[in-house]
């Protein structure tokens, strides 16, 4: 009987091509909320309320109150703060003389709240801002609160000029409120340093209020703060790069120019307006000037 050889071989495998895997299709599913038991959850973020001026009460013992005022607006805690510069609000519209004493200290919070990248704690300081100036006035160019006041003022032009909306325009109201509860010949003094800024957006602002307090003034204040400033103003402002700086200067040149004629026969008035301009400023500023603003 013949033997069947044995191969001592490996048997030959043939390697067959890889199948293609299919994809497959995760799907998500939406979060859901933390239950109370969930010791991992993550607190939401905290919302806060503007309350309008008209909205906010008096304080329930103002006396008592006032004395941890400080301490509160010395919160780490961001929410608190707002709740803070509200009572700040509170004090100001309805127990102004509780405030005054640490007015100087308030200003420096609502600074320093505005400098704040939360955007809530900024609006709220500036609305803070807005109660603090139709409650004090003319009292914040008294010696105790003049720098802390000129540092406030800088931050709401700053904060009038960014692009965050709504920010911008509660820092715009802002700066309204201050020009209509202020001597417009005191502000001025301040607004000048101002209009001069290297920032142009900042510039345009000031220029904006400036005008305004302009108009605001009689003949004798504008003498009094002094009409070739004014002009002198107005002439820088008249090439600005921004159209709102722009025409500022067209309203302030328009108030310096009704003053200068306004006891001037009708057929005098042109030389009289051509003669005070050529008087105080350059020919080139001058004739800029007699552009935008003929007799």
């Amino acid at each position: 009987m013949a033997l069947r050889p044995i191969d001592n071989a490996l048997p030959t495998i043939t390697q067959e091509r890889p199948k293609k895997q299919p994809r497959i299709a995760v799907a998500t599913h939406k979060q859901q909320p933390p239950t109370a038991n969930d010791e991992n959850q993550v607190p939401s973020e905290p919302t806060v309320d503007y309350i309008s001026s008209d909205n906010l009460k008096p304080m329930s013992d103002p006396e008592a109150q006032i004395q941890s005022l400080i301490e509160d607006l010395d919160s780490k805690n961001w929410v608190e703060v707002c709740e803070s510069l509200n009572d700040v609000r509170r004090f100001a519209l309805y127990h102004s003389s509780l405030l005054l004493p640490i007015l100087d200290k308030i200003l420096l919070v609502v600074v320093k709240s505005m400098k704040n990248p939360r955007s809530a704690l900024c609006k709220t300081s500036i609305m803070a801002a807005s109660d603090i100036f139709n409650a004090f006035g003319d009292k914040l160019f008294d010696p105790s609160t003049s720098d802390a006041f000129e540092d406030l003022l800088l931050q709401l032009l700053l904060k009038a000029s960014q692009d965050k909306r709504f920010v911008c325009e509660e820092a715009e109201r802002a700066l309204g409120s201050m020009v209509g509860s202020m001597t417009p010949l005191s502000l001025l003094q301040k607004l000048r340093v101002s209009v001069s800024h290297k920032n142009l957006r900042i510039r345009a602002k000031a220029a904006v209020s400036l005008s305004k307090c302009v108009s605001k003034m009689g003949s004798d204040e504008m003498e009094e703060f002094g009409m070739e400033k004014l002009i002198e103003v107005a002439a820088d402002l008249v090439n600005d790069r921004l159209p709102e700086a722009r025409d500022a200067a067209r309203a302030i040149a328009t108030s310096v120019y009704e003053a200068i004629i306004k006891d001037v026969e009708v057929e005098e008035k042109m030389e009289a307006w051509q003669s005070f301009c050529f008087s105080k400023l350059t020919p080139i500023n001058a004739i800029s000037i007699l552009k935008i603003v003929k007799a």
